[in-house]
């Protein structure tokens, strides 16, 4: 079954309080239109990251109007969708309940974060918990890069470099973070799933190795037991629409076909086709290929 790692859809609520998104991102019966026509038997819904919150007054009530009516989508339209629920980083002991409400009232299978909150990565110890949780209940977490405020943007603020260059280098960094606060190794059952193929991770996976390698020769720096490439293999990565067969590649010899997930990311990527062919096309095994259009998001949800 071919299946989308990466799509939005906001409530309207959400989006008259934001800026950029427009009423197209809300349009669940034009998802599902495009999904039918394409193919695609089930989508997860992430959140993209708006700045709702800076007009409703806190990410805690963004979280719930967004959590209560993607709940109503996966109630009324059964297995098309997996919902990842949002969480009130704002309020972090909130969170835990909230995450527990999603699932066990709203039908949410797993957990949508940014890959940073107002300079706040997902090193810092609020997010333990939540690890914890998805660890013990098998609860993966989706991470979107950031859009309000990413790495970079008190400095440049520009139209084209700010999504193109800030959105991909914050979450770079949130995994670099991730990976230095030993995160990936004292909690190796969650399911990280990252957004356009991690940023730039399996781009600097050589320089990460080899620079590691050396300032540890000089006891320049902590000793990660295990190079860096090593925690990387096992977060997953998902394809956003993107089809430049490099980034495949890079990503297939970091990760391979088992940590790779097609997404679309729907509605701001609308190219359905071109993103699938690009998964095609790759010089793998048709098990592979096939893995990464859906098969890998099947055994990760005990899909059928």
């Amino acid at each position: 079954m071919l299946i989308d790692a990466h799509s939005h859809w906001l409530p309207d609520e959400i989006i008259t309080n934001s800026h950029f998104f427009h009423k197209g991102w809300g349009d669940i019966e034009g998802q599902l239109k495009m999904m039918d026509d394409s193919g695609i038997g089930a989508a997860i819904l992430s959140y993209p990251t708006t700045d709702a919150h800076l007009k409703l007054g806190s990410i805690s009530q963004v979280a719930h109007i967004y959590n209560d009516n993607v709940g109503k989508i996966l109630k009324h339209y059964g297995n098309r969708f997996i919902g990842a629920a949002v969480l009130p980083v704002d309020n972090s002991i909130d969170m835990v309940g909230e995450v527990k409400r999603a699932t066990e009232e709203l039908g949410f299978r797993a957990i949508s974060l940014a890959s940073s909150y107002n300079g706040i990565y997902l090193d810092d110890r609020m997010f333990l918990p939540i690890y914890k949780f998805s660890e013990e209940k098998n609860i993966p977490i989706f991470v979107h890069s950031q859009i309000v405020n990413p790495i970079g943007y008190e400095r440049v603020k520009d139209p084209l470099l700010t999504p193109v260059i800030e959105y991909v280098f914050d979450s770079t960094i949130s995994i670099g973070k991730l990976l230095m606060s030993d995160i990936f190794r004292q909690y190796p059952k969650v399911k990280f799933i990252f957004a356009h193929f991690g940023g730039a991770i399996c781009y600097l996976k050589g320089r990460f190795d080899s620079t590691y390698q050396m300032l540890r020769g000089m006891n320049f720096v902590k000793d990660l037991q295990g190079a860096p490439s090593d925690y990387f293999k096992n977060i997953y990565v998902d394809t956003s629409g993107d089809t430049i067969k490099a980034n495949f590649l890079l990503a297939l010899e970091l990760m391979g076909p088992k940590r790779i997930l097609w997404g679309s990311d729907w509605p701001a990527k609308q190219d359905i086709a071109s993103g699938i062919k690009a998964v095609k096309d790759l010089d793998i095994s048709q098990d592979d290929q096939q893995n990464i259009l859906g098969g890998n998001l099947e055994k990760m949800f005990v899909l059928k």
